[in-house]
Formats: structure tokens, sequence, C-alpha cells
């Protein structure tokens, strides 16, 4: 049918030549010059805020089928970004520059969008890049993604049907609180989650951002984080931030993994400790008389 429909105006044009007739208002008589010029190519770019059905590690546009908030999953996008330069053939790794920025950056806006650390509550967060052929061509977003998980212990996603937006800005059941701390030789096996009216040991207090080191060395300064961990217990619990605070309470920290210290992540979080004795009451601002010197 194209064809034919071209014969048509090509005839028509010899039959007017013939003719000696002039050409139309608008027409120069070169078909070769009045196609107008093709946009370039889009690249994918995913939205945000949008929930999925599964976490994902790699960005495949083929695989991106966002879902309704209100319908179950088990991630969301609370976060779209673009790194401002990668000149790297493959998307970053977790020890790069870009890495770092793009951690950062979901780092800042998800804390924005939850109203408080999202570390401060039974959330994860993870940064996806575009699958290599998307990077190949162009692509250069990153998401930043989070998802419910289990427990402190147990960073596994679960299903929701509501949105993490500002999960955390107000009291949450999200949020960490008491724990049945286990314990074997002086080690913390688990951290079982309890109302701080039930028998308990431990209590989160807040989180600790390390400074820039060697991974070796921030896990060879064990005692810098506690003496750190224990400035955030004497303001959680309203006592004088001294030397004294070691003989009040201790202290356990849970800290960043090689992979995630590398790709950015500094942030520990620190929790009050009675070894000493059972705690049926939350510390926070419970002063000198709840936590005395032993």
């Amino acid at each position: 049918m194209r064809r034919w429909l071209t014969g048509i105006a090509l005839g028509t044009v010899v039959t007017l030549a013939l003719a000696g007739c002039t050409k139309p208002a608008g027409i120069d008589g070169d078909l070769s010059d009045d196609w107008a010029p093709m946009a370039a190519p889009a690249v994918f770019t995913p939205e945000s805020p949008t929930c999925h059905a599964q976490p994902e590690a790699i960005g495949y546009v083929r695989a991106y089928a966002p879902v309704d908030c209100d319908q179950p999953h088990r991630a969301e996008t609370l976060h779209v970004g673009t790194l401002p330069s990668a000149d790297t053939p493959t998307p970053p790794g977790y020890d790069s520059d870009p890495m770092r920025t793009a951690f950062a950056e979901c780092d800042r806006e998800v804390r924005t969008a939850l109203g408080a650390d999202w570390r401060s509550g039974r959330i994860g967060m993870s940064v996806v890049f575009p699958a290599p052929a998307a990077w190949t061509g162009g692509a250069r977003w990153f998401r930043c993604d989070v998802t419910e998980d289990r427990g402190l212990d147990a960073p596994i996603p679960v299903e929701r049907t509501a949105s993490l937006s500002g999960a955390l800005a107000g009291p949450s059941p999200l949020r960490h609180g008491c724990f049945d701390a286990k314990t074997s030789d002086d080690e913390v096996t688990e951290m079982v989650a309890v109302k701080c009216t039930a028998r308990h040991r431990a209590e989160f207090v807040g989180v600790w951002k390390a400074p820039n080191s060697s991974y070796r060395a921030f896990l060879d300064n064990a005692e810098r984080t506690h003496r750190n961990c224990r400035s955030l217990v004497a303001k959680f619990a309203k006592v004088p931030d001294d030397d004294n605070v070691q003989y009040r309470v201790g202290t356990i920290f849970y800290h960043p993994s090689e992979t995630g210290w590398h790709s950015g992540n500094r942030a520990v979080q620190c929790f009050l400790w009675s070894g000493e004795r059972v705690l049926t009451r939350s510390m926070k601002g419970a002063g000198s008389r709840a936590l005395p010197i032993t």
C-alpha cells in the first residue's frame, strides 16, 4: 500500500511538469528534505515513589513492574538520583567514588522521606544501578530502595501493603526499642525485640557516625566506638556524659558490614546494656537514679 501511494505522488509530479504547471505554494519539488529529524533515543529512568513486588539488586528494564503501594510488595523506591559523571564502562562497584556518591544521596533522601535515620528502625536501604546494557546505553540513574526488615538480626524483607514514606516521623512499631539480648561468653548472639515493660537488658539509644578510616582501623578501635555509644546513652538517659557512664551501664553496638563500609556507610547503631540487672521500663530520660554508679 505504501509503495502504491508513493507511485501516485510521483506520477502527479511528472504530470505537472509535463503540463508546464507551477508548483503549489509550500512545495519545493525536493522529496528528500521533508522528513522531520528523528528524536534522540530516550534513556529509561525509573520513577519514585514506587513500590515493587520483590527487592532488586540490579535495575533491569525488562523486570521493572511497579505496583501500587497499597498492594502486597516487599520493596519501595523513595528516591531516584542521577550520577553527575561516571566514565566507568560498567555500573559502579561497591568500593568506588560513584557508589559512595550515590549512597550519600540515598542516605540523605531516605532519611528525609522516612522522617528519621533508617537505621533507627527495622528498615534496610539499598542502592540499585541500571543493568550493564542500560549503563552502556547511557543510563546514569540510581534507585534508593527501602524494605521493612523482619528484625535487627534478620534483615529479611517482609511483605507490606502501605508506603514507608513518613514511617519513622513519629512513634512507630518499626522503631528500635528494647531488646532481650541473648549472650554467650560475653558475646551477643541475638537481640530479640520486646516491649520495654517486659523483662529486657538492652535498649536502642541512637546512631553514631564513625569517621572515615580503613575498615580494619575501625574494627581495631572498638573502645572508641563504645565511648561514643556511651555519650549517646548519656544523652538518651539524661545522665552526665562523663567517665562514670561506663560504671552505670554497658554498651552494645552494631556496625556496617565491610561491603557497606566501602560503599560509604559509617553509621553505628548503639544500645545500652544492663548486665547487672533486668530492666522493665525504658531508660529514655530516666536519669541517674535509674542508672546509678555501681
